[in-house]
């Protein structure tokens, strides 16, 4: 069902991953600005960041492939 008007469902994924990957790095980054009293095992690895900007860059990606009024 693709026609004039119609916007993929990918471009509104893109979106969903942009913004949830700008929410989850910058509870990492603020994990980071003050850190826990009980830190975790692996915490030194800053996972929080490492998949913000991996949703943050797919999420741009899908949006840019998919973004309506494209063709």
């Amino acid at each position: 069902m693709h026609g004039k008007g119609f916007i993929s469902i990918w471009f509104f994924i893109g979106s969903l991953l942009g913004v949830y990957g700008i929410l989850i790095m910058g509870a990492g980054l603020n994990e980071i600005a003050n850190p826990p009293e009980h830190r975790v095992v692996m915490s030194n690895l800053h996972a929080a960041i490492w998949w913000g900007a991996l949703m943050l860059v797919l999420g741009i990606v899908y949006v840019a492939k998919f973004r309506p009024g494209k063709d």
